[in-house]
């Protein structure tokens, strides 16, 4: 039998230290990432993160979890896109 995926929401937070550490939770996804910018989806939409010499530490996604170091310049949200990607805003 095929099991069956549960969507468990976690609570969404983020916790930056001295602008050189951020901790996530509640994300769900990671789109892209290089030393300049992450691309993270969360419940409350697109998390994008800016700076330099940007490197994920961890991710786990079954505990919604993301830390990252390096140069934090900006963080800021972009609304939720339900379905898709690039792909499917392509093709409407």
């Amino acid at each position: 039998m095929a099991e069956e995926k549960k969507s468990v929401k976690v609570p969404h937070s983020l916790i930056l230290e001295n602008r050189r550490a951020l901790t996530a939770t509640g994300v769900s996804n990671v789109d892209s990432f290089d030393e300049q910018t992450i691309v993270a989806y969360t419940d409350l939409g697109q998390l994008i993160i800016k700076g330099t010499k940007l490197q994920i530490n961890k991710l786990n996604i079954e505990t919604g979890e993301l830390t990252l170091t390096g140069d934090i310049s900006a963080m800021s949200y972009s609304e939720n896109q339900l379905s898709g990607g690039f792909f499917s805003r392509l093709f409407k």
